[in-house]
């Protein structure tokens, strides 16, 4: 058993008043399987490359094993796989490395294939079987699921479960749920490590949490009381010694020592009140510093005329004579949620793009609602650049409710004045789900909407979608959220050989 310490670990990027980490400490077990979570900006990304010796800090990581970082970055996507294999490990055994793409179910012909060949599937589990055959190496395994399928997730977290060794950065509650045994969370004045799976932190969270949250309000009415206790008993100590030099009702002379002795011990009094008071405020202070703020969005779906708004009767998708998928029949009618499932590369987008109107190669029958007003959200986020408000602008929207939409997403104001383009992946996908839900539709069709949007943020897009229920088509691969949010399943199975 090794461990990895950190101390006093303070870090902020150049021109940054902020920092990311302030006297951070923690230690980790080389052994553990350890989720990395944390909501989007908060410096997950950051934390590993500081591992990685990319940036200078101040503080102490002292670790004896190295780190290797996945995704690895291939140079030349053209060379063969076992070459670009070799670049990471030089002294990898060939037997080791077929037994290891068979616990991935990567056939062995791939080896001899150019990289760029292989689906982006294929290129994680490859790249992720290379690293973990290296010797005395602590991976640091930063958002592997975005390019994988239900299948090859459920595959893949049954390969990392085999493993230890590691920290995985996932938004996927299932995927973490299988693999790791420990959780480093970043919060929003701490980080902790705590054992367990990902719903064992969340209902340790959720507990402290409410808590905090009854101990406040607690806090808050003790305070009041004794408030109005002090300023009751200071009114009273002070008219009391104010009498000293009066007399009484018979005009006998009031007896000084007793009036001031009583005077001195209600403001005795009054003092000890002030002090619970402070103490009361001090121990209120302590508490609500970690919870994380999940206000309700909200949506503005339009009814449609028409139950059916699209239905598609045996059609076949083809690109440049070769067919993508076939036999697709489903319909969307109004107040429908509906998921578009199947394995990468079975021809989901294809489906999505023939709905938006995009010209795709078709047969069979196509029926979409005339006048049909759709919201679409896409996977690529690459476009994304220059201000919030020029962006607000072009797409016709709210800049005051989508800039209210990413608050309550967990954007914080400093980042209404950056470039997008300088944004982490899941504060881009976040600017595409805000611009959505500004947007009133007839149907909202989302292409992979959470990749990298972390866990709370899910979590509000779900109660939105349940609570406003509106149409949808979407495809996702993160099983809770489909299960939660889909009243109807529509598989698609690809092409049939």
């Amino acid at each position: 058993m090794a461990m990895i310490s950190v101390n006093n670990l303070t870090f902020s990027y150049d021109g940054s008043y902020d920092p990311i980490f302030e006297n951070v400490s923690f230690q980790l077990d080389t052994d553990w399987k350890l989720g990395f979570t944390g909501r989007n900006g908060r410096g997950k990304t950051t934390f590993l490359r500081l591992l990685l010796g990319r940036y200078e800090y101040s503080g102490t990581i002292s670790a004896n094993v190295g780190f290797d970082y996945f995704p690895f970055q291939v140079e030349d996507k053209d060379r063969d796989t076992l070459a670009i294999i070799r670049d990471i490990d030089p002294d990898i055994v060939d037997w080791e490395l077929v037994r290891e793409l068979s616990y991935l179910r990567v056939p062995e012909e791939v080896l001899e294939r150019p990289f760029s060949t292989l689906s982006n599937g294929e290129q994680t589990k490859v790249l992720l079987a290379a690293l973990f055959l290296k010797e005395n190496r602590f991976l640091l395994i930063d958002e592997p699921t975005n390019h994988l399928d239900m299948e090859a997730r459920k595959l893949v977290s049954t390969y990392l479960r085999s493993k230890s060794g590691y920290i995985l950065v996932s938004h996927d509650r299932s995927f973490l749920d299988r693999c790791v045994d420990h959780v480093l969370s970043i919060n929003k004045t701490t980080i902790e490590v705590t054992k367990g799976n990902f719903s064992d932190w969340w209902e340790n969270k959720s507990r402290q949490d409410r808590f905090e949250l009854a101990e406040n309000e607690k806090l808050k009415k003790d305070i009041s009381r004794l408030s109005e206790s002090a300023k009751r008993t200071g009114a009273w100590s002070h008219e009391v010694e104010r009498t000293k030099n009066g007399t009484t009702n018979s005009g006998s002379k009031l007896d000084k020592g007793y009036v001031g002795h009583k005077a001195a011990k209600m403001m005795k009094r009054s003092k000890s009140l002030e002090r619970r008071q402070q103490s009361a405020i001090e121990e209120k202070s302590k508490l609500l510093k970690n919870i994380e703020t999940s206000e309700s969005l909200s949506l503005s779906p339009l009814p449609y005329h028409k139950s059916a708004l699209v239905e598609l009767e045996d059609v076949a998708i083809s690109y440049g004579g070769t067919t993508v998928c076939e036999k697709v029949s489903f319909a969307i009618e109004q107040g429908e949620r509906v998921a578009l499932l199947g394995r990468n590369g079975s021809g989901k987008s294809s489906i999505l793009k023939l709905i938006l109107g995009e010209e795709i190669t078709y047969t069979g029958t196509f029926r979409k609602g005339s006048q049909l007003q759709i919201s679409y959200v896409s996977q690529d986020t690459s476009h994304l650049q220059g201000s919030l408000t020029e962006y607000a602008a072009e797409c016709g929207i709210d800049e005051s409710l989508f800039k209210t939409i990413l608050r309550k997403l967990d954007f914080s104001r400093t980042q209404f004045e950056k470039d997008m383009a300088a944004y982490s992946g899941g504060q881009k996908k976040k600017v595409l789900i805000a611009r959505s839900l500004c947007e009133k539709a007839h149907l909202y069709i989302w292409d992979e909407p959470l990749n990298f949007i972390d866990v709370i943020s899910r979590m509000q897009i779900e109660e939105l979608l349940l609570e406003y229920a509106p149409t949808i088509l979407f495809v996702e691969h993160d099983s809770e959220f489909s299960a939660n949010i889909a009243t109807k399943v529509y598989e698609v199975e690809g092409r049939r050989s």
